[in-house]
């Protein structure tokens, strides 16, 4: 009795039943929350991703699992007979067989373990409420909104062509995602692809978004990617702005922005969201919520409201975001090597959006007679507002008078427009 006893006890433990796999993404968790602390990189979500990472390898608590999961761990012969027969698979397979079931299969089999008396892990429970529905992003892009002043955007309404040509590095990736397809190991469906490629927007919300809706098994990577490379802006994007644009283009002083009035400032939202009505419809969740977030700030007779968005309610709906991700960092999901493709597309799509935005700076450059500096392009992806300081700086380095930062949130504020437009144009046409 004793020894079983302590069988019992030992096999409860969480050392007991650690594999590798786990350990190393304890380990990968780990370097989240460092890169987050020591080295100031995205704290904000690296923190909290890094701690769910971690929470949702831990060995049969089953944190991360949904209702199906938790039956499974339980190993209960009649309970795993019973979901064998729903799902029409011998019970050695049954594991393979959960993790390839889908639509109509998945709802029946989750019924069934809620009837037997198992419940979802709370991670999962968190992805499920903020994530699998979409309001976690949707607040998120709401305190942006109110948090973000487009006057630099009202001001020089030509900055809008810069956001959108840095969102040629998302449909660089589509294509570059279904090429791959051609390599052993990968098998990435156009709805796969098209998830993958927002991370070249630099905008984790809506890359967080598109991936919940198109392909959920991957938002996991999809996350980290997206925001690794957004915390990464400082280091990836100065060498693609020197090499593409000369000395005394990157020198170029420009004029100071005109003052926007309060009633311009508060025409933008309706007009971008009466726009966003007509033409693309699809993309109204993301827009729709920027723009809501932006008018409570630019009224001036909602401040309670526009404070809480930006404040109590993007920080707690950042926690429970950032939870939910790490929750999809499980080892036997993540460990692929799709993962590291995901990884190199999104690296890809990042400095091809840089790279097309600084050249279509360029080309305003000549257009203008020399009044555009180049460099304001590389903030076109929406990275806010880190991206518009890289700019800033690089700038400087030319010249010592050279003060872009106004003129780079331009580009920067267009690029957060120019990736929700994306994203919902991919879902128009992937997502029907």
């Amino acid at each position: 009795m004793m020894d079983n006893g302590f069988e019992a006890l030992w096999q409860s433990m969480g050392i007991a039943n650690l594999v590798w796999g786990q350990a190393f993404m304890v380990l990968v968790g780990g370097l989240l929350m460092f890169l987050a602390i020591r080295k100031g990189f995205e704290p904000l979500l690296l923190l909290p991703i890094g701690f769910g990472c971690v929470l949702a390898n831990v060995p049969v608590a089953g944190l991360a699992d949904d209702a199906v999961g938790h039956l499974l761990l339980a190993k209960n012969p009649a309970h795993m007979a019973a979901l064998a027969d729903l799902l029409g698979t011998p019970i050695a397979a049954l594991g393979d067989a959960v993790h390839h079931a889908s639509g109509a299969s998945v709802h029946a089999a989750r019924a069934l373990a809620r009837d037997l008396g198992y419940e979802p892990g709370m991670l999962y429970q968190f992805y499920a409420v903020a994530i699998e529905s979409g309001v976690a992003p949707l607040l998120i892009f709401m305190g942006v909104g109110a948090l973000t002043d487009f006057s630099a955007l009202i001001a020089l309404p030509a900055t809008l062509l810069l956001g959108a040509a840095a969102q040629f590095g998302i449909f660089f990736t589509l294509i570059g995602a279904l090429a791959l397809n051609v390599v052993p190991g990968f098998n990435f469906s156009l709805a796969d692809a098209s998830a993958i490629a927002i991370i070249g927007g630099a905008d984790g919300p809506t890359a967080i978004f598109l991936a919940s809706k198109l392909a959920p098994d991957l938002l996991g990577a999809i996350a980290v990617a997206a925001y690794s490379y957004m915390a990464l802006v400082p280091i990836i994007q100065p060498p693609i702005m020197r090499a593409l644009t000369t000395d005394a283009e990157r020198r170029v002083e420009m004029m100071q922005l005109r003052p926007v009035s309060k009633l311009e400032k508060i025409m933008f939202p309706l007009t971008v969201l009466l726009l966003c009505l007509l033409f693309l419809p699809s993309a109204a969740p993301l827009i729709g919520m920027l723009t809501f977030g932006n008018l409570l700030r630019e009224s001036g007779v909602v401040d309670r409201l526009s404070k809480s968005a930006q404040n109590e309610i993007i920080n707690a709906v950042t926690i429970i975001l950032g939870l939910s991700v790490g929750s999809k960092l499980q080892a036997d999901k993540f460990l692929s090597v799709e993962t590291l493709g995901i990884l190199a597309l999104g690296a890809i799509a990042f400095c091809v959006g840089t790279a097309a935005g600084v050249i279509m700076g360029k080309i305003m450059n000549r257009v203008s007679g020399g009044k555009v500096n180049p460099l304001i392009g590389a903030a076109g992806v929406s990275a806010v507002p880190m991206a518009a300081r890289v700019v800033n700086k690089v700038g400087l380095e030319s010249n010592h008078h050279n003060f872009l930062l106004m003129h780079a949130m331009g580009p920067n504020v267009a690029g957060v427009i120019g990736s929700a437009v994306a994203a919902g144009v991919l879902l128009a046409v992937v997502g029907s």
